[in-house]
């Protein structure tokens, strides 16, 4: 393999990467930092938990509408205009969360945050694309991966501690300034080149993503018990029709017009394994951050603070490792690092299903260690093996689709072990089989993380397959200078 050393990246290409990573963080970050703090909103706005709880439904359902989008707008404008746009969205959404009067107000501000958040990471994955040569894009994926993994890690913690001794408010007033600064650097140091590609929106498939996305995105969530409403078949039968719908349109639109989500970056066979091994993992990171925190809290007793502090170490392995992943990669591949991750992952998995309410706290916490290990060596191989295939003008649509699906497979993994759980805990009560109301709830975790486990299993297999193969370089990469396709 090319040493990465002969393959510089530029000055000004390194900025633009800065800008879009912090930016991205920052978003991410606020996708989980309201976790916590839903039992102090109840209080607060006087609203019961199927209420409260849209507010991690409505911000998933726009992320799923808006994400398809971001392949036609990171072609049909310019980079810095997507840029401006999307952390002006997610600014203007933050400050109205922090003045909102009541829930409805609060809803709205969570909606306008999550058409800016939807954008940002296809943007940043089709810039380190377009930007970085392929023998170093390993060390920056790692990079990103940090963004992708890390952030929804320490929002519990972040949130944890600004709700010890603040108000709800300040987890947006916390962001705002962040936010606004990452905005005018980036507007600063991002280019505005003018585009020699201007594909033409389809209207039929902007609507269909609307019933497609968002009706699997709600209908999952609806089976996790995660709210009140339609139940989850009819929205999860409207979302797979809509979403056959989707699938056929885009297939046409690709040889008579402009798809807006194209669908051929599934003819490189590594980016669909990437995918699968990807929605796989984040099936396992949501289902856990979800569940480890409701164990601790309501098994353990512990407060908010402690645990995103327990929760915090596995953040920092993930945030520490993932650029020595990211060189190790460049290196070796993706064979040996996601075999290894995989494994690690399953195992940790199987250990939780023997969890009990009396397990020590110490042992808790190497478990989730070993998991936030395992998903480190994870994320980036298959992030940068899935993306390097594919020519340049599929770096916008396989960044989207590959978003798109992570909100699926977020969606997907809260519901199915939250509903496990749910579901075993009550079987538990109600056959007597469990002594208490303590091991009947202990019965529904470890029923959830075994179910976690097998899924697991799927991703040991898929990472045998998963190789780097990447597609012929063009020259203005290679040099550091930007292709000449619509992604400035």
């Amino acid at each position: 393999m090319t040493p990465a050393s002969n393959h510089p990246i530029s000055r000004e290409n390194r900025l633009v990467i800065t800008a879009l990573v912090t930016a991205t963080f920052v978003v991410i970050l606020n996708e989980t930092i309201m976790n916590v703090a839903l039992p102090r909103l109840m209080a607060e706005l006087h609203i019961d938990a199927p209420t409260v709880q849209w507010l991690a439904t409505a911000f998933m359902l726009t992320m799923s509408v808006v994400i398809p989008t971001t392949g036609f707008l990171l072609q049909r404008l310019t980079r810095r205009t997507v840029f401006i746009l999307a952390m002006g969205f997610f600014s203007a959404g933050t400050l109205l969360a922090a003045l909102a009067p009541g829930f409805p107000v609060l809803l709205l501000a969570r909606v306008v945050q999550a058409c800016g958040t939807a954008v940002m990471l296809p943007l940043l994955m089709t810039s380190v694309l377009s930007l970085v040569p392929i023998a170093r894009r390993g060390q920056v994926m790692g990079v990103v991966s940090i963004v992708i993994s890390v952030a929804p890690a320490i929002g519990p913690t972040i949130s944890g501690l600004i709700l010890q001794f603040f108000s709800w408010r300040f987890m947006f007033l916390t962001v705002l300034p962040i936010a606004l600064a990452a905005l005018v650097f980036g507007a600063r140091k991002l280019g505005g080149a003018s585009e020699q590609e201007r594909p033409r929106l389809d209207a039929i498939s902007v609507v269909l993503t609307v019933p497609a996305f968002g009706g699997l995105v709600y209908g999952l969530s609806q089976l996790g018990g995660q709210g009140n409403g339609l139940g989850p078949g009819v929205p999860l039968a409207v979302g797979l029709v809509c979403l056959a719908l989707f699938v056929l349109r885009q297939l046409g639109l690709q040889r008579s017009g402009s798809p807006l989500l194209d669908l051929r970056a599934f003819l490189h066979p590594m980016f669909t394994v990437a995918t699968a091994l990807l929605v796989v993992g984040m099936i396992a990171l949501f289902g856990v951050v979800i569940l480890l925190p409701i164990y601790l809290q309501e098994v353990r007793g512990l407060d908010t603070l402690s645990t995103g502090l327990l929760l915090l170490p596995g953040g920092l392995v993930m945030g520490l490792l993932a650029p020595f992943v990211g060189r190790w990669f460049d290196r070796v591949g993706p064979l040996p690092l996601t075999l290894a991750g995989t494994a690690l992952m399953t195992a940790v998995l199987f250990f939780f299903a023997f969890l009990a309410a009396g397990t020590p706290i110490w042992a808790v916490l190497a478990l989730h260690v070993g998991l936030s290990l395992g998903l480190a060596l994870l994320f980036t191989p298959a992030f940068t093996s899935g993306l390097n295939p594919l020519p340049p003008h599929l770096y916008s649509h396989g960044s989207a689709i590959l978003s798109t699906l992570q909100q699926v497979a977020g969606a997907a993994g809260t519901a199915l072990l939250v509903g496990v759980m749910a579901s075993q805990a009550q079987a538990a009560a109600t056959s007597g089989a469990a002594t208490g109301a303590i091991e009947a709830q202990m019965a529904g975790f470890r029923a959830a993380f075994l179910v976690a486990a097998f899924v697991a299993i799927a991703s040991i297999v898929l990472a045998a397959f998963l190789r780097n193969r990447p597609a012929a370089e063009a020259p203005e990469v290679a040099s550091g200078r930007e292709p000449a396709v619509g992604l400035h």
